[in-house]
């Protein structure tokens, strides 16, 4: 990549993993909150997902941007546990029971540090008040560094079937910096005990932390390569010191250069191309076989909070949890980050309803404009004008849709686009956040903070 283009484009922008983004979330209560859920029971995608958020981590991760906190007594724990189960019976009895589960999440923070009965007791929780579509999604993040030969073994008893393995690095220098443990088990004997109930296996790497270089990156990424995981996702780090201040430490070590930076994402890609992977969105690489690259090959991928998904498997989305986001078609509302007040709510029969964002039809628009653009890399205006039910003209009005900025974007080689698309080039691709935003009219002069594509 040129670094003139790099210069140019490496501004921050949102990540998009939400539209409007997070951080234009205002007050919102709980009853604004459950309206919405009842609307919801009536959207086009009716599937059902469900997030359940676990902010407890056993040791702080520097680099870590996520709603987490160290691990309480264990009286804290099991209130917070109590808590979820009242808020699944307050949420879930706004839900028609007869539509159908197709995902459920777990994230943190790490939900490995829950007793693996309690996060059973969860599922079937879940489970028992609704029926599922075909083959869903049961997916948990873990963390290698906290989990045992026995605590594996017994977590593939929950009924899970993907689960996503935050590696990060492979090298100990690098993971002791950002005081990230390592893997208590060898990744092969955990590849053994997963592939034998048949799981989708993820791993999870992040490039631009302090001590790595575009040789020792690509060697972690070489050695992931070799155990053949279903899917592997290269995270650019995010360095916002103003979300997180432990991030400060990390300064102090000194972080790669932006130049070095975008050669471990090269660098990377090339490695796990030329082993056969695809690539999906902006960081995600899965096999040829995965239903991921088929919904991107017909411009059907979908993605929400808890990451890349087809629409199949993800449709409007409950979240449980402190600061946990539901993102439902005309709202998005997140949990208090307060754990002792979200115990507190819950204990007296209350939800604990934050923040929020109620969306206006424009916004639902441009959400659906920039979400099919940051997953397929491609929008064909024909085919989201009929699924919108709007003409291309208005369809365009409701956004911020500027034709001298698109103009300048091919111009630098970044998209290629005629009235029926726009395609990004594979040149352009790492600055998609970049040409989304030119779209958003949140954009227009905000004075809000966001992160660097690379």
């Amino acid at each position: 990549m040129q670094n003139e283009i790099l210069n140019k484009y490496n501004k921050p922008v949102p990540r998009y993993t939400s539209y409007p983004p997070a951080n234009y979330f205002v007050p919102f209560d709980n009853q604004q909150y459950l309206q919405a859920v009842e609307q919801s029971n009536n959207a086009a995608d009716n599937n059902i997902s469900f997030y359940i958020h676990i902010p407890f981590c056993r040791q702080l991760c520097n680099y870590c941007g996520c709603n987490s906190y160290a691990m309480p007594s264990a009286e804290v724990v099991a209130d917070y546990i109590a808590a979820l189960h009242k808020e699944i019976d307050l949420q879930t009895s706004h839900i028609d029971k007869d539509r159908k589960i197709s995902q459920i999440h777990y994230g943190g923070g790490t939900p490995t540090c829950l007793p693996t009965d309690e996060i059973k007791r969860l599922n079937e929780h879940l489970l028992r008040n609704f029926n599922t579509i075909a083959e869903p999604e049961i997916a948990i993040e873990c963390h290698p560094g906290v989990m045992t030969k026995e605590y594996w073994l017994q977590l593939v008893d929950c009924g899970f079937n993907r689960y996503s393995i935050g590696i990060q690095d492979f090298d100990c220098s690098v993971l002791k910096m950002v005081n990230r443990l390592p893997s208590l088990l060898p990744l092969s004997d955990i590849f053994e005990i997963l592939r034998k109930v048949g799981a989708t296996i993820n791993l999870d790497f992040i490039y631009g932390l302090p001590g790595q270089t575009p040789a020792s990156f690509a060697d972690a990424i070489s050695k992931a390569i070799t155990l053949h995981p279903d899917r592997l996702v290269t995270f650019s780090y995010a360095h916002v010191p103003f979300f997180n201040k432990r991030q400060l430490i990390l300064e102090k070590y000194g972080l790669p250069p932006i130049e070095l930076k975008n050669k471990m994402f090269e660098e990377a890609e090339d490695l796990l191309h030329l082993a056969g992977y695809k690539s999906i969105g902006l960081d995600h690489y899965v096999l040829p076989s995965d239903e991921l690259y088929i919904a991107l090959q017909q411009h059907k991928l979908h993605r929400n909070f808890q990451g890349y998904c087809t629409r199949k498997t993800t449709g409007q989305v409950y979240a449980f949890g402190v600061t946990g986001i539901s993102q439902l078609e005309s709202a998005y509302a997140q949990n208090t980050k307060d754990i002792k007040q979200y115990i507190d709510a819950l204990s007296s029969g209350s939800l604990c309803v934050a923040k929020g964002y109620s969306l206006s039809r424009e916004e639902q628009v441009t959400r659906a404009v920039i979400e099919t653009l940051m997953c397929n890399y491609h929008i064909e205006w024909a085919d989201l004008s009929q699924r919108l039910k709007l003409p291309v003209s208005e369809l365009l009005a409701m956004t911020a849709y500027d034709k001298s900025k698109l103009d300048e974007f091919a111009s630098d080689g970044l998209i290629e686009y005629d009235a029926d698309h726009l395609s990004m080039t594979s040149e352009g691709s790492p600055f998609v956040r970049n040409v989304a935003a030119s779209f958003d009219r949140l954009m227009i002069n905000t004075t809000k903070q966001f992160s660097k594509p690379i």
